[in-house]
């Protein structure tokens, strides 16, 4: 093949593998393991995409597989600008022609970072995995490879890996204070520093760029994000006719963290104001909001198929450091923002969540079913000090286990004093203590 762009394409690949690996913040993403599919590394902008396919090509060449085998390829660069489906083939020619061991013979590992840039990618990718003996990942920042439309794209061959924020391990990592032991373990300046490190982790949020970072610069860093995700996942990509509306909803819904969230009453309210949209229309910016991962919503726990769609959503930010952004109450927002630090971390150990309305009208934060079929009563507090707060929160648990009588009770606060009477079957948890063991 004949094209401008070999030249640049061999030399890319070069460059990539001779390229010393980055020393990066290790990730615990959650990955795939199915023979014949790619990987789609999906999630936020600035969530962490490239650097975990840095990560898993380290993990590779840990592993034994030489650096030839590896190839990061990222389209993003203005001299493959223009490159259209039938240039894609000069990544293959050039890989094989530096490396012709590795044909057939032997596995290699591709890592394409902004494919979408493309036009027809997909066909490119699927045929890769059909003609050729590699494994493949693939990740971008277009609304498209941000959302779950890749395992589409792919007609089945993708596999999702979605990649958050930092969660609190995480970001203790990234600190250089991981702990190394369990938390029954800890000494008494190490519990300190961890008691303090998730209150902190609840105000700043989990995305990598903001740790570290002063106030000021952290709120204007994390605007650029939701900006971003609205003009270029949102408005340009789905044609919003009316963006206000959608600036509406996300101060609504984000202003409203860990919030119950009604259509119709959203609907009615801009109604009231003289703003006609169609109800319609908000399910979609809704749906939109949710596929460019700027926030998740859970709907009530139940088999009717007509409660759940009568019933509002709960709707959580994908990062608790966004809910500065929206809140204009002045008060502090340790409990939604630990309650939305206690659902992301449920996610990213693979479980179904919903919330709890009993027939008695007790809400309980959530009911999870986790990948063993086990089931969770949790109920997220920021202080349960108070006699009167511990036991509202006991008697909402005790009340859901009526209708949920497999599911074992707890109760997530940020601290957990010693010397609480708790009534049997119900499981006090200190919140980074629960964070941090994976087993809770």
């Amino acid at each position: 093949m004949d094209s401008q762009f070999r030249a640049t394409v061999r030399q890319k690949i070069l460059d990539a593998q001779a390229a010393a690996l980055p020393v990066l913040t290790r990730r615990d993403v959650w990955l795939p393991a199915v023979k014949g599919k790619a990987t789609a590394v999906i999630g936020m902008r600035r969530a962490g995409k490239t650097s975990l396919l840095w990560q898993l090509l380290a993990d590779r060449h840990a592993a034994g597989t030489l650096r030839e085998g590896l190839l990061y390829f990222s389209f993003e660069d203005e001299r493959l600008a223009g490159m259209q489906m039938q240039d894609l083939e000069l990544v293959i020619e050039e890989f094989y022609r530096l490396h012709p061991d590795w044909r057939d013979a032997r596995r290699a590992s591709f890592f394409l970072d902004e494919i979408q840039l493309v036009p027809g990618w997909e066909l490119f990718a699927r045929r890769l995995l059909d003609s050729e003996n590699i494994e493949l990942f693939l990740s971008g920042s277009s609304a498209r490879l941000l959302s779950r439309e890749v395992a589409t794209s792919m007609r089945g061959r993708a596999m999702e890996a979605v990649v958050t924020p930092f969660s609190f391990r995480e970001a203790l990592r990234h600190a250089g204070r991981e702990p190394g032991k369990p938390a029954d373990r800890l000494t008494k300046a190490e519990r300190s520093y961890v008691d303090h490190a998730v209150v902190d982790y609840l105000v700043h949020g989990g995305f990598p760029e903001a740790q570290g970072l002063d106030a000021r610069n952290r709120l204007e860093l994390l605007r650029t994000y939701v900006d971003v995700v609205l003009l270029r996942d949102v408005v340009e990509r789905h044609n919003v006719s009316q963006p206000q509306v959608l600036r509406w909803l996300v101060q609504q819904l984000l202003g409203n963290a860990a919030g119950a969230f009604s259509i119709n009453k959203f609907h009615a309210d801009l109604k009231s104001r003289g703003v006609a949209v169609a109800k319609e229309t908000l399910h979609q910016l809704l749906a939109h909001l949710e596929d460019a991962f700027l926030l998740c919503s859970i709907g009530i726990a139940t088999d009717s198929v007509r409660r759940r769609q009568v019933n509002p959503r709960k709707v959580y930010p994908v990062d608790t450091g966004l809910i500065a952004l929206f809140d204009r109450s002045g008060k502090p927002n340790t409990g939604h923002a630990l309650e939305t630090v206690v659902l992301h971390e449920l996610q990213r150990r693979g479980a179904e969540v919903a919330y709890v309305r009993t027939p008695a009208d007790f809400e309980v934060d959530f009911h999870a079913r986790m990948p063993s079929g086990q089931e969770l009563l949790i109920q997220a507090c920021a202080d349960v000090g108070a006699p009167e707060t511990l036991a509202r929160e006991v008697r909402a648990l005790q009340n859901a286990a009526h209708d949920w009588p497999r599911a074992s009770m707890h109760l997530v606060a940020l601290d957990a004093p010693s010397k609480l009477q708790l009534p049997d079957g119900v499981r006090l948890h200190r919140a980074a203590d629960w964070l941090l063991d994976t087993t809770a």
